[in-house]
C-alpha cells in the first residue's frame, strides 16, 4: 500500500482499529502515534497523515499537499480475459493511469468468464482501487461492462460511427494489420498532448476478434495495428500497448 486511501466522507475521521486499512498502517507499516503515512482522498488531494492517537480507532490528522497524479486520456477497451488475468490487468490499468477501461464481451469470449464475480463493474472497480493504491495515487479510472463490441462502441461514441479523429481510435488485431502499433505512435501520428482528446486503444480477448469486429470497428474509424508476431495474453498486450500510447503522449518521460 503506497497510498491509504479514502472517501471524501471518511477523510479525517478516525479508522475502526479492525479496518484493513488500520491494520496495514500498524502491522505492515510499523506505524504508531506520531508517525505519518501517505494518504489521500479518492478523486482528489493527496498528502501526509499524522496518527494522533491509536486504541479502539486510529485517529489521524491529515493535511492535503498536492491535487494527486491525474488520469491520462487513454481509454482501453478490452475484450475480457480469464477472470485470474482480469484481476491483474486492471491493477496495471490502474497502475499506469489510463482514463478509463470499458470491458467488453467479444464473439469468441469464453462466456463463463463474463459470469464470473469479477464481471461486476463493482468488483472491477475494486481492482481498480487495487492498482490505484500501488501506484500512489488518488484518481480511479472509470470502468463499464458491456455485452458485446457494438454496444460498447456505440456507448463511447453516441452512436455516431464514422466520425473523424480515427488516429486517435486503435484496434489491436494481429489478423492483416495496417501497421504497427509502435511505428504508428513513434513517428507522431498520435500528435497531441496530454489534456486533449483521449485515444481509445482496443484488445480483443484471448481468441482475438471476428471479421463481424473487424467490420465494427471499421465503421466507427479504428484503424488496425499490430504488436509484432508474437500472441500475447490479453493482459499483456492490454499493459504493452497502453505503454506505448501513453509514451508516446510524454506522459512516461
Amino acid at each position: 500500500m503506497n497510498i491509504c486511501l479514502f472517501s471524501e466522507e471518511e477523510i479525517g475521521k478516525p479508522l475502526e482499529i479492525k479496518d484493513s486499512r488500520a491494520q496495514h498502517i500498524i502491522k505492515i507499516l510499523h506505524k504508531k502515534e506520531g508517525d505519518s503515512f501517505t494518504a489521500g482522498i479518492i478523486g482528489g488531494a493527496s498528502g501526509t497523515a499524522v496518527i494522533s492517537s491509536v486504541g479502539e480507532k486510529l485517529s489521524y490528522v491529515f493535511t492535503p499537499e498536492s491535487e494527486g497524479k491525474k488520469l491520462h486520456p487513454l481509454v482501453m477497451i478490452i475484450g475480457f480475459p480469464r477472470p485470474i488475468q482480469l484481476k491483474r490487468l486492471l491493477r496495471d490499468m490502474a497502475g499506469l493511469g489510463v482514463s478509463a477501461v470499458h470491458l467488453t464481451g467479444t464473439e469468441l469470449v469464453e462466456k463463463s468468464y463474463m459470469s464470473s464475480t469479477m464481471s461486476s463493474p463493482e468488483a472491477a472497480r475494486q481492482m481498480l482501487l487495487d492498482g490505484t493504491v500501488q501506484a500512489g495515487s488518488t484518481f480511479v479510472p472509470e470502468v463499464a461492462v458491456h455485452k458485446n463490441l457494438r454496444s460498447c462502441l456505440e456507448t463511447l461514441f453516441d452512436g455516431d460511427a464514422g466520425i473523424a479523429k480515427a488516429d486517435k481510435r486503435m484496434a489491436l488485431d494481429n489478423v492483416n494489420p495496417a501497421g504497427s502499433l509502435w511505428d504508428y505512435c513513434s513517428k507522431g501520428k498520435l500528435a497531441f498532448a496530454t489534456g486533449q482528446e483521449p485515444a481509445f486503444a482496443a484488445i480483443g480477448s484471448e481468441r482475438g476478434w471476428t471479421d463481424n469486429e473487424r467490420a465494427v470497428f471499421e465503421d466507427y474509424g479504428f484503424v488496425r495495428l499490430g504488436m509484432g508476431e508474437r500472441i500475447l495474453r490479453t493482459e499483456t498486450a492490454s499493459t504493452v500497448a497502453a505503454s506505448i500510447i501513453l509514451g508516446s503522449m510524454g506522459v512516461l518521460n
